[in-house]
């Protein structure tokens, strides 16, 4: 019988329990849940005790050793100590929270010095497969226009230093942000993975342009994206679905994540 390729869960919040979820009704036959960690390691044995799967809750130092790939499902904050405990141990790490990245700027000469890999899932962004493809020829330009509900960055730092106050919506759209990739994610590290993301799929954090918008209309984040490139134009939207436990947190997450893990263990791989 082939081997399954054991699978960690770093962040066992609503994704991780999402996606813990998912791999233990047989969701990916060729993976298996073995180890999760987690701030609270109690409160993770208790969200994971009706797991069949029967991981192992582990401090993040021992994680590495009960897995082959790791997901991050943690926060941004979070990201460069997991990347850290994972990558040097020459493990493969799949992230969520890309906003974190750029607090970490040498994580890529990490892994590589270390054998470990890096996967970002692409989450709530749209058309990576065919930004990644323009990469390979001149991309000129690069879009990113987001949508979100006012009442999701009532508690931004940012917002409140700039002059808004959302605690009341405001009636109509409202631009609260216009800036590079890379100040997008440093205003807002809990909102912009998705920047981040297409930052590293297209041409850099401070080529990307972003604009922010607080929108009482929608309900769900919307991601447009438009592209400029010498060999295709694109436009791109996306709309997220808020997750029915924790409304903060889009519904694409945890499928993103099995997706990921998908391509990586699936005999049949569709998309670059």
């Amino acid at each position: 019988m082939t081997t399954r390729t054991r699978i960690g869960l770093a962040g066992f919040g609503t994704v991780g329990q999402d996606v813990a979820r998912r791999l233990d009704s047989g969701a990916l036959p060729e993976a298996v849940l073995s180890a999760i960690t987690a701030r609270d390691l109690e409160k993770a044995r208790g969200n994971a005790a009706a797991l069949q799967s029967r991981p192992a809750i582990v401090p993040l130092a021992e994680l590495a050793r009960h897995a082959d790939v790791i997901c991050e499902c943690a926060t941004a904050g979070a990201l460069p100590e997991i990347a850290r405990a994972v990558l040097g141990a020459g493990k493969t790490l799949v992230i969520v929270s890309a906003g974190g990245i750029p607090d970490f700027p040498d994580m890529v000469d990490y892994a590589r010095q270390h054998g470990g890999r890096i996967r970002i899932a692409s989450g709530a962004l749209p058309g990576l497969d065919a930004i990644r493809g323009a990469k390979e020829g001149q991309i000129r330009s690069v879009k990113l226009r987001t949508q979100l509900r006012p009442d999701s960055l009532v508690k931004e730092d940012y917002i409140r230093r700039q002059g808004f106050d959302f605690t009341t919506p405001p009636k109509e759209p409202v631009k609260v942000f216009q800036g590079t990739a890379g100040e997008a994610a440093a205003a807002f590290p809990r909102h912009f993975n998705v920047a981040i993301t297409l930052s590293l799929g297209g041409i850099g954090f401070d080529k990307t342009q972003v604009e922010v918008w607080a929108d009482p209309t929608v309900p769900g984040a919307i991601h447009n994206v438009e592209v400029d490139a010498e060999d295709v134009g694109l436009t791109m939207q996306s709309r997220n679905r808020p997750s029915a436990t924790n409304p903060r947190t889009s519904r694409m997450v945890a499928p993103s994540i099995m997706a990921a893990l998908r391509s990586m263990v699936a005999t049949l791989q569709v998309g670059s």
